[in-house]
């Protein structure tokens, strides 16, 4: 990626003394403010937002408990941001409309008694963000149901749980037994913020039912990879329910007079225990009203359209953050996506007050690197999933690898589970997902860093990275993806995936190899019915009891590794017409197969 540099000089000096308005004080809001300010001691900047600067990510933190103090959820006070960078800030402000013509904004103080004003701009920065959705399902503003978007709703969270857990303290019913001693909560979506939620409900002893539309939760990933995170949760008692959406909220059978419960009906006819609370994660939508009334160009979606530079249509009017729509370089060919993400929104923000003070950055889309821990494992995925990539018909091939996240024979190595996806003729990474306990941002930021820096995976194979027992391998897991992606661009070896043994495992002609030890199977559990046992350190010498009428062998272990050697054993002995790796082997096929285990 090429940086053009500016001097002093080179820069557009008659843009200094400005007056920057900025819609918005998260993310992009509150670092292009604060760069403008570095920029320019002369520029007048006026910040004008509900909230400022305050850490929205860390909020279902506050909520359950693990971030206990409450100031530390503002990671700058107007306050702060006036006395050490000058910036008229305005909270509990809501801009009502903008006059492009003229350069001006309206804007009403919400703080009692309401009052509003008009004022102008040299240039308008519009980093408002995304709002919580709240489709027009029957019921959806009963009182105890919540979306997450700002402090106040936090706040307004941990004070109805509170609230709840007093009443049930003293309530008759909870004494003599009549009332589960545990309080039931909904999550509505199982997305990022709504797994978060999940988790530090549970941390509140709260019972807790995550619903999701979809057939699987966490979309950005590929279904047998947010599998391990389903498992997971239906392990620790959470119930998960996929693939079926809300129809109606109603009030339930009340038990005393004052008995705030919502029962949830799902579309499919089900209904769920009473929740004395529901989280309503059901997605995000821009929130450009105001942009798209004053004639600022945005998709059928609403997401605000900027060039390179994050300008919009209207001159001096720039975007930044959730309301607009990036480049994916991922895909190519000038296609944009959204990626609501605070690190894409503060650089944006900060490149957006590069531009106005003439060093004309350009924004090269953003590759949508996203992490969620969820109880003991973390979830992470940068790039384009296999379902994205066929929605855009483009080419693509996978490995899985479950290597140790460090060194196998210190202690406390964790079985990391990553996929890496690539251009099964150039070798261009495409995406990668990774579920494990440790070592998981580790190999999700070096895959990403090696997107941006345009490596293909036969060099994540050559990748040289840090090395000592407690911390890795000599053999890094990013180095093994790379390797096994290597191979099958190199010819050495074919695969199938978990998706296609399921359709073809009990075709003619077909036999699935297992190469686990006997004692492996008896404590894992068989691979799928029909398919023969043969460990791997028996394999020369017991070909014979592979059936000459074999024409596709299916080559599977535990985790992939011996299945390759055995894979390589086979193809070279020559009397087998088709020999193919099970890509991920028994782990990743099995992390499907547990889900029917849930339903």
């Amino acid at each position: 990626m090429k940086i053009t540099t500016m001097t002093n000089t080179q820069r557009n000096v008659s843009k200094k003394g400005q007056k920057i308005v900025i819609i918005g004080g998260v993310a992009g809001g509150a670092s292009c403010a604060t760069r403008s300010r570095r920029l320019d001691e002369s520029a007048e900047i006026l910040l004008l937002q509900p909230d400022v600067s305050f850490a929205s990510c860390g909020m279902p933190y506050f909520i359950g408990g693990e971030i206990t103090d409450r100031n530390q959820m503002a990671v700058q006070t107007p306050a702060s941001l006036s006395s050490t960078f000058n910036i008229d800030v305005r909270v509990n402000t809501r801009v009502i409309s903008i006059d492009t013509e003229n350069k001006t904004i309206s804007a009403i103080d919400e703080t009692y008694p309401k009052s509003g004003f008009t004022t102008k701009y040299d240039q308008l920065v519009i980093a408002v963000g995304s709002e919580p959705l709240r489709p027009p399902i029957p019921g959806i503003n009963r009182d105890g149901l919540f979306v997450l978007r700002n402090l106040q709703d936090m706040d307004a969270i941990v004070s109805w749980i509170s609230n709840l857990s007093a009443k049930c303290a003293t309530c008759s019913q909870y004494q003599s037994g009549s009332l589960n001693s545990t309080m039931h909560a909904v999550v509505a979506g199982a997305g990022f913020i709504g797994l978060e939620m999940v988790e530090q409900l549970i941390r509140r002893g709260l019972q807790v039912t995550v619903v999701e539309m979809l057939p699987q939760i966490l979309s950005p990933f590929d279904v047998e990879m947010a599998a391990i995170i389903e498992e997971d949760l239906c392990r620790r008692g959470v119930a998960v329910v996929t693939g079926d959406g809300i129809q109606e909220f109603l009030p339930s059978n009340k038990i005393d007079g004052d008995d705030p419960s919502t029962v949830v009906k799902l579309i499919s006819g089900r209904t769920l225990p009473p929740a004395q609370i529901t989280i309503l994660g059901l997605g995000v939508r821009p929130d450009t009203k105001v942009a798209r009334e004053a004639g600022i160009q945005c998709t059928e979606r609403g997401h605000i359209i900027v060039d390179e530079y994050l300008r919009t249509n209207k001159p001096d009017v720039w975007a930044a953050g959730d309301a607009i729509e990036v480049l994916n370089p991922i895909a190519g060919n000038g296609i944009k996506w959204a990626v609501p993400l605070a690190g894409p929104a503060n650089r944006q923000g900060r490149m957006i007050a590069d531009n106005i003070f003439g060093m004309n950055r350009k924004f090269m889309g953003t590759y949508a690197a996203s992490i969620v821990r969820v109880f003991d494992l973390v979830a992470a995925c940068v790039g384009m999933n296999e379902k994205m990539l066929s929605s855009a018909n483009i080419p693509h091939q996978a490995v899985h690898v479950h290597p140790g996240s460090h060194a196998s024979y210190f202690p406390g190595a964790k079985s990391l589970n990553l996929k890496v996806v690539f251009n099964p003729t150039t070798g261009a990474i495409l995406g990668a997902q990774a579920v494990g306990e440790d070592g998981v941002d580790k190999r999700i930021d070096v895959i990403s860093t090696s997107m941006q820096g345009g490596l293909s995976v036969g060099d994540l194979a050559d990748l040289e990275l840090c090395y000592a027992p407690p911390v890795g391998s000599a053999k890094d897991p990013v180095n093994i993806a790379g390797m096994a992606a290597q191979n099958l661009l190199d010819g050495l070896v074919e695969q199938i995936d978990w998706k296609e043994l399921s359709r073809v495992a009990s075709l003619p002609g077909v036999l699935v190899l297992d190469v686990r030890n006997a004692s492996e199977i008896v404590n894992d559990g068989v691979l799928i019915e029909g398919a023969i046992n043969i460990p791997l350190k028996d394999l020369r010498k017991r070909f014979g009891e592979i059936s000459p009428d074999a024409k596709r062998i299916i080559v599977s272990c535990k985790s992939g590794q011996r299945a390759y050697y055995a894979t390589r054993i086979l193809q070279q002995v020559g009397k087998f017409e088709k020999v193919e790796n099970l890509s991920g082997a028994w782990k990743t096929y099995s992390a499907i197969s547990s889900l029917e285990k849930h339903p």
